[in-house]
């Protein structure tokens, strides 16, 4: 199991809510959450099969912001 880390540009409750109909779509993804009240705006993801590189992509797709955090 994978907890990927991510800073995003995911600052309001709109925002959160698209990228969690798209999140909560894909079957990989086991968990996730995010943390506005940090500057980074912190995404947490649980999954099995995914990779940072992924999620990344799947976040630029959407038009959103998204680094891996180490």
């Amino acid at each position: 199991m994978n907890v990927l880390i991510f800073a995003t540009n995911i600052k309001t409750e709109s925002s959160k809510n698209k990228i969690a109909t798209f999140l909560n779509a894909n079957k990989s993804i086991l968990q996730w959450s995010i943390d506005q009240e940090d500057i980074d705006c912190v995404l947490r993801i649980i999954s099995e099969k995914l990779n940072a590189a992924q999620i990344i992509d799947l976040l630029n797709f959407h038009d959103f912001d998204c680094k891996e955090l180490q």
